[in-house]
């Protein structure tokens, strides 16, 4: 079986999500890499070091420059006809071509998989991350997007593989891109933070999710994450949100401070390899799955964790 695996990039750097999809392409046999961009040669020359990844299909157009779904997935779908699966990882830009391609194909897409059982059968997650669903395709191709979380990421040394000019459909004149604002920040992406710090709705206001979680976090080095009740009322931006409707994440620590644990919120960081909650109610869902629970006043107990680190 030959797969396409997307490769997310910025045009000039390859984004670590790409790494879990590799891996879980290799599962299903020859990985091939679609890099489709504008100005993106040294994107294609990272990932043709990918460990695993045997060829890297690059679309150098101008038309393909922001990743505009409208424009890529009929590039893609012309590329399937010489490949058995297409994989993306579970992006916002991934989660965007994928169902097109899908529907060019005219097949079913499996979303946000979680483990390769087999050619045509895979695992993912149902009802909020509640329960595990195995599902079997019976489609001759596949398009798959991957969970970040659940793989291992491919090593970015020891491929070699062969670099390939490919052409197809470039602007649909569909969409077109107008502009952009990305957050700038020092701290690492709460998606590859090793760390990560999130507040709720408990911390009250702006100010006091400032005064009481920054401290902690750069003393920690970790990414600030927060609850969708945290982001709703206004406290944070929307990009520090965790959950199913947030980012999925999975650090070596989560720290969960004055959060509940609602299941939208616990879907997106229960894969965290220790998880450490700090909450006054006693009762509260999110001390079923964390390793260490403190019960405290979160304005009293933060702080002094913050003063001895």
């Amino acid at each position: 079986m030959k797969t396409l695996v997307w490769v997310e990039h910025d045009n000039s750097e390859m984004k670590d999500a790409t790494l879990a999809a590799v891996t879980a392409a290799g599962q299903l046999g020859e990985v091939h890499a679609i890099v489709a961009g504008s100005g993106c040669s040294a994107v294609a020359d990272q990932a043709a070091k990918v460990a695993g990844v045997a060829t890297v299909h690059v679309a150098d157009d101008a038309a393909y420059a922001h990743a505009l779904a409208e424009n890529v997935a009929p590039l893609i779908a012309d590329l399937m006809g010489s490949h058995d699966a297409f994989v993306a990882p579970a992006t916002t830009t991934g989660k965007n071509i994928a169902p097109r391609v899908a529907a060019l194909l005219d097949v079913m897409q499996i979303s946000d998989i979680l483990s390769v059982e087999g050619d045509k059968t895979f695992t993912r997650p149902i009802y909020a991350g509640n329960a595990i669903a195995t599902v079997q395709s019976s489609d001759e191709k596949l398009v798959i997007t991957v969970r970040g979380t659940a793989f291992d990421k491919a090593a970015t040394e020891g491929g070699s593989a062969a670099v390939e000019a490919v052409s197809g459909p470039t602007d649909a004149g569909l969409s077109e891109f107008v502009s952009e604002e990305i957050a700038e920040s020092e701290r690492p992406e709460l998606t590859s933070a090793k760390v990560i710090v999130s507040g709720g709705r408990a911390l009250g206001s702006a100010e006091k999710f400032e005064e009481v979680i920054t401290p902690l976090a750069d003393k920690l080095g970790a990414g600030i994450g927060a609850s969708r009740a945290a982001v709703d009322a206004g406290y944070v931006p929307n990009d520090y949100q965790v959950g199913q409707t947030g980012k999925i994440v999975a650090p070596e620590i989560y720290i969960a401070i004055g959060i509940s644990g609602a299941i939208q919120h616990l879907a997106g960081m229960k894969d965290s390899k220790t998880i450490i909650a700090i909450n006054k109610d006693e009762d509260a869902p999110i001390f079923q799955v964390a390793d260490l629970g403190l019960v405290a006043d979160l304005f009293d107990a933060v702080p002094e964790l913050t003063s001895k680190l």
